[in-house]
């Protein structure tokens, strides 16, 4: 039986998985909803450390394997991704917290937070999938044989998607403005960042 913590911890993640989807689909949230799912994500993020806080107190401590090093890299690069994306999103505020609105250059702040959204949805991306194991232990042997081919097919659709996109482009700094689709229908956008 879970406790009352990892049931927390499993609804906190949940909606950060949520938001992340309608962060990253701007053309269905406009700018105001988007701030403000922004300043969701920061505080549900914040709790989200909080609440795992025993992996920083084991950073130092055990032996590293492969798995490890690579849950501890991508961990830290999410981290710093999100935090340049959260600084960098509210220097451009124009609803949520306006007062700190250019407390980074308008267009670096643009720049910056263009590239580090992606950043953060691609290591976001990964940090599931490195939990995935854990997270469907439970299955019955056939019930993750077709989880894993409905992973696969889905993974498939989202790298085309991502090579599609121009995403790219973005985390590489070489485009400032993101390029939206607004004749797709929302909830297949939303659909279309659960695949990448």
């Amino acid at each position: 039986m879970q406790t009352k913590t990892g049931i927390i911890k499993r609804i906190v993640d949940a909606v950060l998985t949520v938001l992340l989807l309608f962060l990253m689909a701007y053309q269905v949230t406009s700018d105001v909803l988007h701030e403000w799912l922004g300043i969701g994500m920061t505080v549900t993020l914040i709790l989200h450390h909080i609440l795992n806080r025993k992996w920083y107190q084991s950073v130092f401590k055990g032996k590293y394997t492969p798995y490890r090093i690579t849950m501890t890299a991508v961990n830290t690069l999410l981290l710093a991704a999100i935090a340049l994306t959260a600084l960098s999103g509210m220097a451009m505020s124009g609803h949520a917290v306006q007062f700190m609105y250019g407390f980074i250059n308008v267009m670096t702040a643009r720049t910056l937070h263009l590239a580090m959204s992606y950043w953060s949805f691609i290591l976001m991306g990964i940090h599931i999938g490195l939990h995935m194991k854990a997270m469907t232990a439970k299955l019955p042997d056939n019930g993750k044989i077709v989880f894993n081919a409905i992973l696969t097919g889905l993974s498939g659709v989202g790298l085309w998607l991502f090579l599609k996109s121009g995403i790219i482009n973005y985390i590489t700094f070489q485009t400032h403005f993101a390029f939206l689709d607004y004749t797709t229908a929302k909830w297949l956008i939303i659909l279309q960042n659960l695949a990448i």
